[in-house]
């Protein structure tokens, strides 16, 4: 019984050390709530997919996006969005899978450096709004 807690510890240890000494970027993978479904998260970028229109999710970007911030740049051809969202230089990026499944991809950083969570709530936002 001992020989099995030592095991768990070590692993879980092991783990942790690994998670925290290990060099580059790590994603998390989370799941979202209901019908949000999950997400990735890096530094500072939130994406996932949905079997949505690519044409009903550039319509909800652009609406989220202009509310929460100004938009700078949009190129819907190319499914790019650039704007300033509480002073973080916001990149929205809408990749086409099929007609009806899209990747969403949202970049925020300020200074140089990663704001993840202003990323996740662009992203939940737009997710929320497709679901309405």
């Amino acid at each position: 019984m001992k020989l099995s807690n030592f095991r768990k510890n070590f692993s879980i240890f092991s783990l942790i050390f690994a998670l925290l000494f290990s060099p580059g970027c790590i994603y998390l993978l989370v799941g979202g709530i209901g019908v949000l479904g999950g997400y990735v998260v890096s530094p500072d970028t939130v994406e996932g997919l949905t079997e949505k229109d690519p044409m009903d999710i550039w319509s909800s970007a652009i609406e989220i996006v202009s509310i929460m911030g100004v938009i700078l740049e949009e190129n819907e051809e190319g499914g790019l969005i650039r704007a300033k969202v509480n002073g973080a230089q916001v990149t929205v990026n809408i990749m086409p899978i099929s007609s009806t499944m899209a990747k969403i991809s949202v970049k925020a950083r300020k200074h140089h450096f990663p704001r993840v969570s202003v990323a996740q709530d662009i992203y939940v936002k737009i997710m929320e709004h497709l679901v309405e």
